[in-house]
């Protein structure tokens, strides 16, 4: 279990209806003019965002879209991704136009028969894709945010000399976006460590994450804790609330720990609260296995997050680095279970930046079992200074307005070659 950083393998550089949004036709027929002919470069600011495969891909390039409209409102924006992935529904949902194109991830073993045969012949596919939608769409800036599906529509936008700029959430950047870093104009990426992992230092602007605008806006705990628990129960608010999240999917080991360990805890402090996130996987069984407890709050997927993070004193969380971001925002005290599953050990690396930066408990998949956890949990949650320290640390560390930030670069990007 980690408490900081001291391991020397710890890296020094850390379809839904589109029924509310416009067609890339409908968009490009407003790109117009009336002979039919391309817009100059005089005209409406049009952007592409190519995020995609999870939250913490998809909702930093929303998050960025919302304040480029605040400062753009006329700005033009399309996302691309898969059409098989969240993010051709929770784009629309958000409110943007959203263009599918094939894409798949590179497999492992690196010299691998489908990444020799299978994975050409797709990319192939996805350049050919992106290309006619930039000849339809004209975008004046490609943006993206990581996922598998970003990197043809990125590669794509170099090669036809298109202004590109990629934002990395990660502590480590993954393979892709170092190699995409060669073509950008700029990285954004969340932490003072990460520039040293990229080869052109000079073009990182350290920023933070881009969290969603509702997280900005802070609730109070008060009504954070009358969302999920009754008034009777709650009473004058006195009591520790526990948040636990697997993630969107759900994380199996955090979750078995969890259950073996939920009732005794409840029994043990009768002034704690627990609201737990099962992932949509795994609630059906855990729902069947939990008995019914006034302090607890079970579900597969938590839609107020911001109402969440106002409720909790403590996160029990995966490792992800939105996450991670999130728990800064909110000024959190956290215990961090990276998972053991994701490519380039990203979750342990962002797992051990929390712990040295702001002092999160880190208990691995390895160690991690229902004692430990509930140890770790009391260790926190009986320590009012350490808590109070934690997340004035958290607090002082987050980067809330990152997206906005983000933002600002990119116009002033554009800007450089083109008249509004």
């Amino acid at each position: 279990m980690l408490t900081a950083i001291n391991s020397p393998s710890s890296p020094s550089c850390r379809n839904l209806k589109i029924s509310n949004c416009l067609s890339l036709n409908k968009l490009h027929n407003q790109s117009t003019n009336a002979s039919g002919e391309a817009p100059a470069t005089t005209d409406t600011l049009r952007i592409i965002l190519a995020a995609g495969g999870t939250g913490g891909h998809i909702y930093p390039a929303i998050a960025i879209a919302d304040d480029l409209k605040v400062l753009d409102p006329n700005a033009q924006i399309l996302f691309v991704g898969l059409q098989t992935g969240m993010e051709s529904t929770a784009v629309p949902t958000a409110g943007y136009s959203f263009e599918p194109i094939p894409a798949a991830p590179l497999g492992r073993p690196f010299f691998s028969l489908y990444n020799l045969f299978v994975l050409p012949f797709v990319l192939v596919k996805s350049l050919i894709k992106s290309s006619q939608i930039f000849k339809e769409f004209k975008p004046h800036i490609v943006i993206g945010t990581g996922g598998f599906v970003s990197f043809p529509i990125c590669l794509a936008a170099s090669l036809k000399g298109i202004k590109l700029a990629i934002q990395e959430q990660n502590s480590v950047p993954g393979i892709a976006n170092r190699v995409l870093s060669l073509f950008a104009y700029n990285v954004f990426v969340a932490f003072n460590s990460s520039v040293d992992c990229f080869w052109q230092k000079n073009k990182c602007v350290v920023c933070g994450n881009p969290v969603r605008l509702s997280l900005r806006q802070y609730a109070s705990k008060a009504v954070g804790r009358r969302h999920f628990f009754s008034n009777a129960v709650v009473g004058k608010g006195d009591g520790k609330v526990v948040l636990i999240l697997g993630g969107s999917l759900g994380a199996n080991a955090l979750n078995v720990a969890i259950l073996h360990l939920y009732s005794e805890m409840l029994k043990e402090r009768k002034d704690l609260f627990l609201i737990w996130q099962t992932g949509v996987l795994a609630y059906d069984e855990m729902e069947s296995l939990v008995k019914f407890h006034p302090r607890l709050y079970i579900t597969p997927f938590l839609h107020s997050m911001d109402l969440a993070y106002a409720a909790a004193d403590l996160v029990v969380s995966r490792a992800g680095a939105m996450i991670c971001t999130e728990i800064l925002t909110a000024g959190k005290p956290s215990i961090l279970i990276p998972s053991p599953n994701v490519a380039e050990g990203h979750q342990f690396h962002n797992a051990c930046l929390m712990a040295d930066l702001v002092g999160s408990t880190v208990i691995t998949e390895d160690e991690l079992d229902s004692l430990t956890l509930k140890s770790s949990i009391e260790e926190i949650l009986d320590n009012e200074r350490l808590m109070t320290e934690m997340s004035e640390r958290a607090l002082k560390t987050a980067k809330p307005n990152a997206s906005i930030e983000i933002a600002k670069h990119l116009l002033s990007l554009v800007n450089s070659s083109m008249k509004f």
